[in-house]
Parts: C-alpha cells; sequence; structure tokens
C-alpha cells in the first residue's frame, strides 16, 4: 500500500463518519497558509462549515511545521496523524498521563513509524501522534479517530443545549 492510499484511506474512513468535515487545503488554495498545504484537519460539523472556535479533534500533516520537527516529516513518503484522546486513552497508548511532560523523554523516538506516541509538540494536552501507520497501527488509528469523532460530536451537542 502506498503513502498516498494510506492518507486516503484514512481520509475516507473519516469522511464516511457522520457530521465530519474534513478540510484538506491543497497547494495554491488561497483559504489557508500556505503551511497548511497538503495536510488534513478533522472536525465534527454537521452543517460541513469550519469551525472558527474548535480545534479539529485530528489531524494529518505531511511536513515539518517550524514548531514540530522531532518526527521528522520532511524526507518524501512520511507523514504523521495527530489524534486528541481521552485521559484514560491517553495513559494506556503511552503510559503518561495528560499534563505530564512527555517531550523531553530521551527514550522516546518521535520519528519512530507505526508507533503509538505521545505527540512530540501536544502530548501533555492529551494528543497522540502516529507516523506513517502500518500494520500495527492502522486499525489503533481508525479506532482512535472515530472514538474522537464521538467525543467531538458530544462536545457540540453540549455546546448547542448548554
Amino acid at each position: 500500500m502506498s503513502t498516498d492510499q494510506s492518507i486516503d484511506q484514512i481520509i475516507g474512513a473519516v469522511r464516511r463518519l457522520d457530521g465530519s468535515l474534513v478540510v484538506a487545503p491543497a497547494v495554491g488554495d488561497p483559504g489557508f497558509p500556505e503551511l497548511a498545504w497538503g495536510d488534513a484537519f478533522f472536525y465534527y460539523a454537521p452543517d460541513g462549515e469550519m469551525p472558527r472556535t474548535v480545534q479539529p479533534y485530528g489531524t494529518i500533516v505531511t511536513k515539518n511545521y517550524p514548531d514540530d520537527t522531532s518526527s521528522d516529516l520532511d524526507p518524501p513518503g512520511l507523514w504523521r496523524v495527530n489524534i486528541r484522546v481521552d485521559r484514560e486513552t491517553f495513559r494506556e497508548l503511552t503510559g503518561h498521563g495528560t499534563g505530564e511532560q512527555t517531550t523531553d523523554d530521551a527514550a522516546v523516538d518521535h520519528a519512530a513509524a507505526d508507533v503509538v506516541l505521545p505527540h512530540p509538540v501536544y502530548g501533555s494536552a492529551g494528543w497522540i501522534a502516529v507516523v506513517t501507520p502500518g500494520s500495527r497501527t492502522g486499525e489503533t488509528v481508525l479506532r482512535l479517530l472515530r472514538a474522537a469523532h464521538d467525543a467531538a460530536r458530544a462536545r457540540y451537542e453540549r455546546r448547542r443545549t448548554g
């Protein structure tokens, strides 16, 4: 399976979730900064409009960002899925609690492929990351994205009725 097919498969799975909105700025898209071109951002937005005051519950990034280089995503074919998870899931997957510093752990190789790790920048906020998901993490990534989507839907409903 090629990298593009894997990214497309993940985006397709998210698009099939009820109320899902995938924002994937293309090269040259004037509505987004150049840095975001080629990446994907996942929201719960049943109206189809990108929320202005809500962060995505998941992303796919295809390159290093200025403050996020430890996954070494600039070589061709590398990319990373980032997913917001609840505290219990974060601890189960990483062995760390949310709010704990996870990025200074010298034993963590944030460039390791097909491994669930704390996000190199936002791990302490409950985000996990998987560089180029493969046979070990592919199903886990899809399961976590479904759970993150469900949690985003629940937050949306609470805001609407609260």
